[in-house]
This record gives structure tokens, sequence and C-alpha cells, in this order.
């Protein structure tokens, strides 16, 4: 191998270890939802927060990536990502409560936000045209490989040891990748006179973080009867005026009106922010859901949740070898294998195999995976390159912010129809009804003791709870399916 091929490899080695990192912690963490509820003392709403927060966190910090590389220099800004990140995954193992390590989960998601995107323009900008495919395929697998391998280990350590483990095993890893990017990546990408439309860029991330909020706590404090709430709402509505207005008045504005002159580079926008949406939410939604009606351990919903790695690994490589066809056809044929998924998540019930359950997680994560790909040639293919870098800021922040919305919303819709569910079915166990009379209805159980009473209520807190769920993965479902008629809107012209 000759010297600057092996500089070019383990340049590649470098940014796909920083990549798998932060990837890695994305999904490592949904297995110890569970327990994290419980040693915090939190809600299933509140305990979501540990996923979304950081998802707001990177969808808020990806856009600058761009200007802060063009100020400091790729190397400086890759030090001090993986520097921070190293830091805030020590600190969120250090937690003691939830709201201490809700920052710290911040902290992750907005140090981490920059190694994504720089970490592909550096893989770019070392190879030449023609080896730039198999790089991007290498760097691609990394990118996988986390989200892959970190629900295995999650659960294993989280069940034999403690959910702090889950923080603390990226440390030593982080220090490796520090080395090696003191190492090997040069200090380039530093543009004098880079500027940064702080105006637009501060009404922007104001607007998502006050929505994010108004999903997220908008059910417990009742919406609109919550002066928090209305503050809120008022807070996102009057930022995203100021940054619409802002935003076609200015010369040089945060994000160009031109790109949306771009009929697929608007409808990729559309496509990538429903697939944020069902990309982590499943994720999410399965581990206290497991735990809670089917007593599942930590090591077990890691499992569960590590198939959909793997089909998010094998939809990779097919996507790779259907480079020829139509993207339109990737993108069909991805929807539906997650609408699939989907329909099977909403024939969940307590008597659900293991075998089953890793059988949806595994088509899930191959519609997510064959997406992936043609989603990103569609979006990009008509656009100019001097416009490609301002839009894929955009096309990641959509992402991030469709991911944690769409938990918020399905979060939401499962905690308040499973409420429902709860007042309805309670009205029909009651020991005046003449079913509850009957010995073949209430088994063992009787209504006239205390503990049978406390048991019967646990059981129908349990099946409402089923039924909230089930309501979630339904909108999941309709999500997949009603996104299908945009693909006509795809226009294919190679550029």
């Amino acid at each position: 191998m000759e010297g600057s091929d092996l500089q070019r490899t383990l340049v590649l080695l470098t940014v796909s270890s920083c990549t798998m990192l932060y990837s890695l912690t994305i999904t490592i963490v949904n297995v110890t939802l569970p327990q994290l509820q419980g040693a915090l003392s939190a809600t299933p709403d509140q305990v979501a927060w540990v996923i979304t927060l950081n998802l707001v966190a990177t969808a808020v910090a990806t856009p600058i990536t761009g200007w802060i590389v063009a100020r400091f220099g790729q190397r400086q800004v890759m030090i001090w990502a993986v520097v921070g990140f190293t830091i805030s995954s020590l600190l969120c193992a250090t937690a003691t409560s939830l709201a201490p390590l809700l920052v710290y989960r911040i902290g992750q998601g907005a140090f981490g936000a920059p190694m994504v995107p720089l970490a592909q323009a550096i893989v770019v900008a070392t190879y030449p045209p023609e080896k730039r495919a198999v790089a991007q395929g290498w760097f691609g697998v990394a990118v996988v490989l986390g989200p892959a391998i970190g629900p295995v280990l999650g659960g294993f350590l989280a069940e034999e040891y403690d959910w702090r483990w889950v923080f603390l095993l990226p440390v030593p890893l982080c220090a490796v990748a520090l080395l090696m990017v003191l190492a090997f990546i040069e200090d380039r990408g530093r543009q004098d006179g880079a500027r940064l439309d702080w105006t637009g860029f501060l009404a922007l991330s104001i607007a998502v973080t006050c929505l994010q909020l108004v999903m997220d706590r908008g059910e417990r404090l009742d919406w609109l009867d919550s002066t928090e709430i209305v503050l809120l709402t008022c807070a996102t509505a009057v930022s995203f005026y100021v940054f619409l207005v802002h935003t076609l008045t200015h010369e040089r504005p945060f994000i160009s009106p031109s790109l949306f002159l771009d009929r697929n580079f608007t409808v990729g926008l559309v496509f990538v922010f429903v697939y944020g949406m069902l990309n982590f939410t499943p994720i999410t939604l399965l581990p206290p859901l497991l735990q809670s009606l089917k007593g599942y351990p930590d090591s077990l919903i890691g499992y569960v949740l590590g198939s959909r790695g793997v089909g998010m690994v094998l939809g990779f490589f097919l996507a790779g070898r259907m480079g020829r066809l139509d993207p339109r056809i990737g993108m069909l044929a991805g929807l539906g294998l997650v609408a699939l998924s989907g329909a099977m998540l909403m024939n969940f019930s307590i008597d659900t195999s293991f075998s089953d359950l890793a059988w949806m997680g595994f088509i899930q994560g191959l519609g997510t995976g064959l997406m992936w790909v043609p989603l990103s040639i569609v979006t990009f293919a008509t656009l100019a390159p001097e416009k490609l870098p301002e839009a894929a800021s955009l096309f990641h922040l959509l992402r991030n912010f469709g991911s944690s919305l769409f938990i918020s919303l399905s979060v939401m819709a499962a905690v308040r129809t499973g409420r429902v569910s709860y007042a309805e079915l309670s009205e029909h166990v009651s020991a005046l009804k003449e079913a509850t009379q009957l010995p073949w209805v209430t088994g063992p159980r009787a209504l006239d003791n205390l503990p049978d009473l406390l048991a019967l209520a646990d059981e129908v807190e349990r099946q409402a709870q089923l039924i909230g769920h089930l309501n979630a993965f339904a909108l999941y479902t309709a999500a997949a399916v009603l996104t299908m008629p945009f693909l006509l809107l795809v226009r294919i012209r190679r550029r």
C-alpha cells in the first residue's frame, strides 16, 4: 500500500470511529429507559426526554457545523467535539436525578452533532473522486454499525452492572478516537471572513426548542390551560415568524429561500422529516412496554432492538447494490417495509413471542436502511454543487427534529389514549356487573377482598397501557403509508 493510500485509510478509520461512537450512544440508551424510569422516579413521558432532548440538541447544533469549521478548522472542531462528548458522557454516568441527566444529554447531542457531517466532509476531501464511492461505503458501515451493536451492549451492561455503565462505555473509546484525531486529522477548512446569520439561527433554534417543549410537556400540563404552555406556544410562533421574515428579507440568510425552488430538494425534505419520524420511535416506545408487560430483562430488550440494527446493515448493503435502479423503487420498498413492521406492532400482545419481536425489528431496520441511500440521491440530485453544504445542514436538521417531534407525539398518544382506555375499561369492572359474578369470568379472583381488587386494578392498567401503545403504533404505520404518494412528485434527472 502506498503512503498516500495508508494515510487516507487512517483518516477514514479515525472519522469512522468518531461517527460510530456518536451513533452508538443514540441507541444504547434506549435499552436502559425502563431502568432509568425506576432509578430516577420518572414517568414514561418524562424518561422519553432522555432521547428527545438529545435529538433536539443535535438538530439545533448540526446546521452551524459549516460555519464552525470555517471559523476554527476541521481539526480543532473534531477535537473539541470528541472532548465535549466524552465529558458529557462521563457526567451522564454521575447523574442522580432526571434534571441533570437531561442537561448532560443535551451536551452529548450538541457536541456530537458536528461529528457526522464533518466526518463525511473529511472523507470527501481526502479521497479522489474515483475512490470516493468505496470510502463512503465503508464510512456508511460505521454509521449503521453503532446502532446495530448499541442495544446489545447496553442491555448486557445495564443488566449485569448498572445503567451508569451505558454512559461510561464510550469514555475509553472516545480517548482512543481523540488520539487518532490528534495523529491523523489535518487542520483544513478555515475560511477568512466566514459569517453566520445569527438572527436566523437563533430564531430557528428558539422555535424548534419551544415547539419541542410544548409537545413534551403539553399533555402533563393540560395544554392551553397551562400558562407555561401558552407562553411556549407564543414563543414558538413569534420566533418562527421572525425567522421567516428575516429569511425573506436578509441579503444572506441562515437558510437561502432559493433552495426550495428545487422540487426534488423540497420533496426530499418532506421524506427526510418522515424518515426521522420513523427511525427511532419504535426503539423508544418498546423498551418500557416490554419490561412492564412482558417482564423482559434489559439484555433481552437489547437483543430485540439489536435485530433492527442487523436489518439496517443489510438494508444499507442492498441499497448500495440498487444504485442503478430508479431511487423511487428503493424508497417505496423501504416505506412499505416500515409500514409492514408498524402493522406487526399494531398486533402486539402479551402473547407475542421474542422471535416475532425480533423479526419485526429486523423488517423495520431493513426498511429504514433501504430508504436512506435513495433518499439522499433524490434530495440532492438536481441541486447545484455550491448549494450542497447549506442544503445538507437543513437536511440533517429536519431528520433529527422529525425524530424528536414524533417521539413526543407518540408518547403523548400512548399516555393519553391509555388513560382514556383505563377509564373506559374500569366502567365494566364492577361488583354490580352481572358478568363479574360469574366464576368463569373472575377465575380465582374475587371482588370482595382488597388483594384481588388491587390485582384486578393492575391488570386493567396493564391492558390500558397496551391499548395506548397500539394506538401510537397505528400512528407510526399511518405516517409511513400516507407518505408514499409524495413519491409521485419526485423527478429523476441525473446531475
